[in-house]
């Protein structure tokens, strides 16, 4: 009998080092300091690899590695897309489960961030009223709540693994004839 492997399976590993590397990322940006970082060429390079490189290269790593490793070549665009959402939802969950327990353990962290976020709202509008400036802090205070946080990253990077694995599952896929 042979040991059948489910695709989602099978790419937990990827999830994992996926979300690892953007925990590592945040972890060194931290240390750096975010002030300097933020609005920078360096945080949008990390914001790229994070919404776009690192998804499509884990999602095209985990497709393939199915494909060739587990399922004798063959893999077809629904396996491509439960690989894919599981990579990136397991890598939300990473960085999210990260986020909401480092923001407990260094509570001054949102302040830092709604710092920085007041000095780019102010450096974008500078005739900004007090008013607008409090809306818009309010506003960054409910979406760094945890409750928020978490299930918000979820469903955002499931959302990228669904369009980046439908993408790549139509470029590799390759149906096994016997299963048709």
């Amino acid at each position: 009998m042979e040991k059948n492997t489910s695709p989602a399976k099978s790419s937990i590993i990827y999830g994992v080092l996926f979300g690892v590397i953007m925990v590592l990322e945040f972890v060194i940006m931290y240390v750096i300091g975010m002030k300097s970082l933020v609005n920078s060429s360096a945080g949008s390079i990390v914001n790229i690899a994070n919404y776009l490189i690192l998804p499509i290269l884990f999602i095209y790593i985990g497709c393939t590695n199915y494909k060739k490793n587990v399922n004798n070549g063959f893999i077809s665009f629904s396996e491509c897309l439960k690989i894919g959402i599981s990579i990136t939802f397991v890598a939300a969950f990473v960085y999210a489960a990260f986020s909401v327990i480092f923001n407990f353990i260094f509570p001054e962290f949102i302040n830092e961030m709604i710092d920085i976020s007041k000095e780019g709202m102010l450096a974008k509008n500078p005739e900004m009223t007090a008013k607008e400036m409090e809306m818009g802090v309010e506003m960054i205070k409910k979406f760094m709540n945890p409750f928020i946080v978490f299930p918000v990253t979820l469903v955002m990077y499931s959302f990228f693994g669904l369009l980046y694995s439908s993408l790549i599952g139509a470029i590799i896929k390759n149906n096994n004839p016997q299963s048709l």
